[in-house]
């Protein structure tokens, strides 16, 4: 058995190990400033415009953090994240990421096709996708939320783990999406999109 001080050192490492990433103290108001260069693309509630960008709000914050320090440590790749993402502290992606996660989600304006969101519906169960993403699509920790997310973001997301052009994600996504068909794809856009 390890002496006091073993104990002490072991404890330590794991409270290290155990802890979520974004356990340090977090600013959603301060974040609001840090994250002014986002809402171009993102809105300022986190509630994107234009269907290329992805709505932020209601995302977790532990997911938005690793996805802002993925964009800086080159795990994630894109011409426009990398350069705003790359001289951010690790305060700030914590303050930006309580920001977005503060934010709630709206229904976006996607016209999702009935019978395509049936089809999306039937996929999402076979693929089991829930047992991350959770029954409601709200997402966990650093599963995203995608109820409700843009459907052009969405396809594209699904098309680049297919063609493991984006590889973030440990391999998980990228299994299911390379038994995905262009039609399932497009049709889990469109249920993803539908729902709220």
């Amino acid at each position: 058995m390890p002496s006091g001080k073993g104990r002490l050192r072991a404890a330590f490492f794991f409270c290290v190990l155990a802890a979520p990433a974004p356990a340090c103290a977090q600013d959603a108001a301060v974040g609001a400033n840090k994250a002014q260069p986002c809402f171009a693309c993102h809105g300022a509630n986190g509630n994107s415009a234009v269907p290329q960008f992805p709505n932020l709000a209601g995302q977790t914050a532990r997911y938005i953090y690793l996805q802002l320090r993925d964009y800086q440590e080159g795990r994630r790749t894109d011409p426009v994240m990398q350069p705003l993402a790359k001289p951010l502290s690790r305060e700030d992606l914590f303050d930006i990421a309580a920001f977005f996660a503060a934010q709630k989600s709206r229904p976006n304006s996607f016209n999702a096709n009935p019978e395509r969101v049936a089809r999306g519906k039937a996929k999402a169960d076979e693929t089991l996708c829930t047992m991350c993403h959770l029954g409601n699509f709200a997402g966990q920790n650093e599963i995203p939320r995608v109820a409700g997310q843009q459907y052009d973001y969405t396809v594209k997301q699904l098309r680049d783990f297919k063609a493991r052009v984006r590889t973030n994600d440990a391999g998980s996504m990228t299994s299911v999406a390379r038994t995905l068909s262009d039609q399932d794809i497009e049709d889990l856009g469109h249920y993803t999109a539908s729902l709220y």
